[in-house]
């Protein structure tokens, strides 16, 4: 979890700022799509700027491994 004194909020101003951001009549499932999807994006950025990353190519090269199954 952060704060504020390494510059990132706190996971609970996140969620208040995803509720902010989303229809009052939001269903629960809708409001832990939202978190789920907030936490995607949070741990990809640190994976990024931590090196954790794979080239364009790499990317490809694993998809279709995949997609020949």
């Amino acid at each position: 979890m952060h704060n504020k004194e390494d510059g990132m909020k706190t996971a609970r101003e996140e969620v208040l700022d995803i509720l902010k951001n989303i229809p009052k009549h939001s269903s629960l499932e809708d409001i832990q799509y939202h978190i789920y999807v907030r936490q995607k994006i949070r741990k990809g950025l640190e994976a990024s700027e931590k090196g954790q990353v794979i080239s364009h190519e790499q990317a490809m090269k694993r998809a279709k491994k995949w997609l020949k199954k």
